[in-house]
């Protein structure tokens, strides 16, 4: 457990040993413990993009843009250091400050990685919304995003070569959507490592706002903020699913207003007071972090997704599969099998198999 005794300024907590699976989606974690199961992987993929890539990188950032230091941005400094020591993170990124009336802010490199905020994301931003941005920048960097981003970037450059190759493109195209979906859930767990580091969610919120309807704060509203994301949910009809769908073809990130309603989902779940209060996994865990169990974490957030979604397509599909799955159980007890199922999907068998919540529960693990 975390000692609630020990504070840093503002009275936020730190977070020793604190395991990057604490924060991530279960989409994005799974596909993590997946990659670093492959031993090795990992360290070729890192020391052959710091060989030149990322060192060309990160002396375009030292000679064209300031670095965060106790002499140079000292109050960002201050509030980094901070951050590094919340989150507890075995090393300090470096930070740099690029000269830019855009708002964003990037993690780079994955041999040394480092972070790079813009002069617009500073003007745009008070400090407690400010630590929000640099600590997703730093969850980023924690879990080891790069890695799969590299790959992303590679794909989509073999993709563009293979276009001529039909069914090769069309391969291609499947898993580069898999990489953009992963990706988008990846700015997901970052958000959550933002409001770890920040222990603030108004001032996540608020950062969120910022970024999407710009400095004028007094003129927005969180709860109207909010109500937009089950507003774009619900709206419209089978087209507008479809729409929703395509909208999100080629987007790095899930949409603003979007990542506020699942921030604040996380909250009312109650996983970031756990967390807050020393219930997390640890760092030195990790290596025993089970794939299967988190691939069924993954299918659990999925289905809860689904179950909770009132998009019109989402939900027509969800009925369709409802159907279908009772219609097969129908038959299959009619060809003389045991197990029988109803449109709801809750299902009984006659060999001992369990039902919990609308699960199938068998002796068989890969059932």
């Amino acid at each position: 457990m975390t000692d609630q005794t020990t504070h840093i300024a503002g009275g936020r907590v730190p977070l020793p040993g604190l395991s990057s699976r604490a924060y991530e989606h279960p989409a994005d974690r799974s596909a993590l413990v997946a990659l670093r199961s492959l031993t090795g992987f990992d360290t070729v993929l890192k020391a052959l993009s710091g060989f030149f890539r990322e060192r060309s990188h990160r002396l375009m950032y030292l000679a064209s843009s300031v670095r965060v230091s106790d002499r140079q941005f000292l109050d960002v400094d201050t509030m980094y250091a901070e951050l590094v020591t919340i989150l507890d993170l075995p090393e300090r990124p470096e930070l740099f400050v690029e000269r830019s009336p855009n708002a964003y802010a990037m993690a780079m490199g994955m041999d040394k990685p480092f972070v790079v905020v813009s002069t617009g994301m500073l003007d745009l931003l008070e400090p407690d919304e400010l630590r929000f941005v640099l600590a997703h920048e730093l969850g980023h960097v924690m879990s080891g995003h790069a890695v799969y981003r590299t790959m992303l970037h590679h794909l989509i450059r073999l993709s563009a070569r293979a276009a001529w190759v039909p069914m090769g493109y069309l391969g291609l195209r499947a898993v580069i959507g898999a990489l953009e979906e992963w990706q988008r859930k990846s700015e997901l767990s970052a958000d959550r490592a933002g409001l770890l580091g920040c222990q603030d969610p108004g001032a996540g919120l608020r950062s969120l706002m910022k970024m999407a309807g710009g400095a004028r704060l007094y003129e927005m509203d969180e709860a109207a903020f909010l109500e937009q994301a089950a507003e774009y949910d619900a709206a419209g009809d089978l087209r507008d699913g479809v729409l929703k769908l395509l909208n999100l073809e080629g987007r790095s990130h899930p949409f603003t207003v979007l990542r506020a309603a699942e921030l604040q989902r996380w909250v009312d779940d109650g996983d970031y007071a756990a967390i807050l209060g020393g219930s997390y996994p640890r760092r030195e865990d990790d290596q025993h972090a089970s794939f299967t169990d988190e691939v069924k974490a993954t299918a659990k957030s999925y289905k809860r997704s689904i179950d909770e979604s009132a998009d019109p397509l989402i939900k027509l599909v969800k009925s369709v599969g409802d159907e279908a799955f009772g219609l097969g159980g129908r038959i299959f007890a009619k060809m003389g099998g045991t197990r029988t199922s109803t449109p709801g999907g809750t299902t009984r068998t006659a060999d001992h198999d369990d039902v919990v919540d609308g699960e199938i529960i068998d002796d068989d693990p890969a059932d």
